[in-house]
């Protein structure tokens, strides 16, 4: 039993320091995402409405 219990507060230490290293490591940035935003515009779908307006025109003509 003893056993036990040394084991159950060994594993709270070990999860309260996993904790502490987390929040340290999101105070200090290291989640930032810095690379996301410069490639976003390669990535846009934005040009589709030129495509849209001459499928219509090409079905009201046929």
């Amino acid at each position: 039993m003893g056993v036990l219990i040394i084991l159950i507060i060994a594993s709270f230490v070990v999860a309260l320091g996993f904790l502490v290293a987390f929040i340290w490591s999101v105070k200090s940035g290291q989640y930032d995402d810095s690379y996301t935003p410069s490639v976003r515009m390669l990535f846009d779908e934005k040009g589709n409405t030129t495509n849209t307006k001459n499928d219509k025109n090409n079905t009201n003509e046929q």
